[in-house]
């Protein structure tokens, strides 16, 4: 038996998708919590790294939200036994991510001298979402939950693709 391209796509884009909705709620938490902060008690005028600390603050608590969503609902047939190995690796990608988020809104904000909300949201919130949830997916994707690193029963089409792609010969029994 062996797996269809249509399969594999379909596969992708299911996941894609059901990414794309944990993360839809991930920016929900990130955007409010940032421009709360942004533009109460970390404003610029008042603290000078005022942006980048919401950043970190607001990205934090989206980091918890998407955690939840990737392991429970998007990737929940390849959830790890080792849980704390799982979350710490799921903690490290999000962090790179937050990095390419917070690099952006810095460059923008302290290089560029784009200092008004609109920008702040735009370099963080839309260009460095963007990049980051391309980072973080295809880290999630490959290494975080992997198939072949996953606690759960292998299904047949998960058995063949292993062992077309000689994922299962290095793993070990199930």
């Amino acid at each position: 038996m062996s797996i269809t391209v249509k399969q594999r796509l379909r596969g992708f884009l299911s996941q894609g998708l059901k990414f794309g909705a944990v993360g839809a709620l991930g920016f929900v938490v990130d955007f409010t919590v940032f421009n709360l902060l942004r533009t109460t008690v970390l404003d610029s005028a008042d603290v000078h790294a005022g942006p980048i600390y919401a950043k970190i603050i607001s990205t934090v608590l989206a980091i918890v939200v998407n955690w939840l969503g990737n392991r429970y609902w998007t990737f929940s047939k390849n959830r790890q036994d080792h849980t704390v190995r799982e979350g710490l690796e799921f903690l490290a990608v999000s962090l790179a991510g937050m990095g390419i988020g917070i690099a952006c809104l810095w460059f923008s904000h302290y290089v560029l001298g784009y200092t008004s909300i609109l920008a702040d949201n735009i370099s963080g919130n839309v260009v460095g979402l963007f990049l980051g949830a391309i980072f973080r997916f295809t880290l999630y994707r490959y290494w975080v939950f992997a198939p072949s690193r996953s606690g759960a029963p292998v299904s047949v089409v998960d058995a063949v693709t292993s062992v077309q792609t000689g994922a299962l010969a290095a793993s070990p029994e199930r």
